[in-house]
């Protein structure tokens, strides 16, 4: 059988996708290795930090695509580290939220410019209008926005 269409695989959009998340991923990783963290902990951090209030682990399991078991440990991991803290939930005491602590705070900081000057150097050459254009497209597939 042959293909009516020349088949390239730099025209696959899921392949290249795959590429550039792995090339994201493998970058930050390298970057946030100072402050003794990763592209998942890091994202959970992000996370705790965007509310006062905290974030449920199933949220946090939804919103980062893992199994809850997975957020667990990254959790417990955080924890130790005194940068989050699991509390009561006020509206279900059943529910825990993760808090981000001050030094959670503080570390994301410093993590977020290790992380921007990754996204600078992949995608700084890009103009702003292709950028958001991206970041809008991924949030309505990844996020359903």
């Amino acid at each position: 059988m042959s293909l009516s269409r020349q088949v390239q695989l730099a025209d696959d959009l899921g392949f290249l996708l795959s590429r550039a998340g792995g090339l994201v991923a493998g970058q930050v990783n390298r970057a946030l290795a100072p402050v003794d963290l990763k592209v998942r902990p890091y994202s959970v951090l992000v996370l705790a930090c965007e509310k006062a209030e905290g974030v449920n682990q199933r949220s946090v399991a939804a919103t980062l695509g893992l199994d809850p078991s997975q957020i667990v440990a990254l959790i417990d991991d955080l924890e130790r580290r005194g940068l989050v803290e699991r509390v009561a939930d006020a509206a279900d005491r059943r529910n825990k939220l993760i808090v981000a602590t001050d030094a959670g705070r503080e570390l994301l900081e410093q993590a977020h410019r290790l992380v921007d000057d990754v996204h600078e150097r992949l995608f700084g050459g890009l103009p702003e209008g292709v950028v958001n254009s991206l970041k809008e497209a991924l949030r309505a597939v990844v996020l359903n926005e």
